[in-house]
C-alpha cells in the first residue's frame, strides 16, 4: 500500500475539487437580529462620520466599505492568501506587485444577502473569503437580504458589501459582532468543512 504524509497541521484540499474547502458563515442575521445588526451599523457609520467630514458623504461611505459583488470580489483578490489556500500564479504576482508599492486593503468581514439572482453571481465569494480568513455574514429578509443592505450604504438595493478594515467605531462594532476578532475567523469560531455546493452556505 502507498504511504501517506499525514500533516494534521496543513489543510487537505480534495484533489478534484480544491475548492470546496471552505469556512461556513460566522453568523446568519434574519428578522429582529437582522434589524438590531442594521441599527448597530448605521448607528457606527454615523458616529465615524461625525469625526470624519473631510469628504462628501458618498465617497466616504466608499472608503469605509467594498460595494457590490465585483467590488468585494476585487479587494478579496488582492489580499495575501492565507498559507496553504490555493492562489493562481496571477493572483500572486498581482499581490506581490502591489504590495511591493504599499499594504493591500483589507477587509474585516463581507455582508451578502441570501436573495441574490441569479444565485450564481455570488457563490464564489464564501470560498474568497475564507481563502483569505474573512468571515461572511449572511443577511436573510423576507423583503430581500439586499434591500436591507442597501439602507446602509444608501442604495435601493446591494448583493454584498465588505467592510473596509479603518480602525474607526464601525470596525469596532463589527469586531464584537465576530467575537472580537478583528482579523477573520479562528479554529474557535468557526468549522472547516468540504461541501460540494458552496451556495448551500447562504441558503439556511
Amino acid at each position: 500500500m502507498r504511504a501517506k504524509n499525514r500533516n494534521k497541521s496543513a489543510v487537505v484540499l480534495p484533489q478534484n475539487s480544491p475548492a470546496d474547502h471552505i469556512f461556513r458563515p460566522l453568523n446568519s442575521y434574519e428578522g429582529q437580529s437582522l434589524l438590531h445588526l442594521l441599527s448597530s451599523i448605521q448607528r457606527e457609520i454615523k458616529s465615524a462620520r461625525l469625526a470624519d467630514q473631510s469628504l462628501p458623504h458618498k465617497i466616504w461611505l466608499k472608503q469605509q466599505f467594498s460595494i457590490g459583488v465585483n467590488d468585494v470580489t476585487r479587494v478579496l483578490e488582492r489580499m495575501p492568501a492565507v498559507h496553504g489556500s490555493i492562489s493562481s500564479p496571477l493572483q500572486k504576482a498581482t499581490y506581490c506587485s502591489r504590495n511591493a508599492k504599499q499594504p493591500p486593503l483589507r477587509l474585516q468581514a463581507i455582508l451578502i444577502a441570501t436573495d441574490c439572482n441569479p444565485r450564481g453571481l455570488t457563490k464564489h465569494l464564501p470560498i474568497l473569503a475564507s481563502s483569505r480568513e474573512v468571515p461572511v455574514i449572511s443577511v436573510k429578509d423576507t423583503t430581500g437580504g439586499s434591500f436591507k443592505l442597501g439602507e446602509i450604504v444608501n442604495l435601493k438595493t446591494a448583493m454584498a458589501i465588505g467592510v473596509k478594515a479603518r480602525g474607526n467605531s464601525i470596525n469596532k462594532m463589527i469586531s464584537e459582532i465576530l467575537g472580537g476578532n478583528d482579523c477573520g475567523p479562528t479554529n474557535e469560531t468557526n468549522e472547516e468543512v468540504f461541501i460540494q455546493n458552496p451556495q448551500a452556505l447562504l441558503e439556511d
